[in-house]
């Protein structure tokens, strides 16, 4: 079973998201949406037709997302199968959320790593 197929997203901690998202915007070019981020699609040899993103997105830096990791970063990873990927994750012993999140975004189930830093896992949605 393949486990983590590519990185869904970089999330992070800052006072100010929509400034730092205008800093980012004026000095790097990043294309920051209204809803405060940015999704840079996929392309190449492979996938000519760019299906997957990698999101970008700051957040306030009091947000309650992360925990109940005190990093002030979350890395979300791709998997294909979420569910298996939690089983397996459950059986090795590792502390893995029982929450589950679905939506039209696709799958989302979050395990700690030894270290104490919260990770995403996301099984996009079919065809993306």
């Amino acid at each position: 079973m393949k486990r983590v197929t590519g990185i869904g997203g970089i999330f992070f901690k800052c006072k100010d998201p929509k400034a730092l998202g205008e800093w980012y915007r004026r000095h790097l070019g990043l294309d920051v949406q209204d809803w405060g981020g940015v999704a840079f699609r996929w392309a190449g040899p492979e996938n000519p037709q760019g299906a997957g993103t990698t999101i970008w997105s700051p957040f306030k830096e009091d947000s309650a997302y992360f925990a109940p990791s005190t990093a002030p970063f979350m890395i979300n990873y791709r998997v294909e199968d979420l569910h298996a990927v939690l089983t397996s994750l459950r059986a090795e012993g590792c502390t893995v959320d029982s929450k589950i999140e679905e939506s039209e975004y696709g799958k989302f189930g979050w395990v700690m790593d030894p270290e104490g830093n919260r990770l995403e896992l996301w099984q996009p949605p079919a065809g993306s």
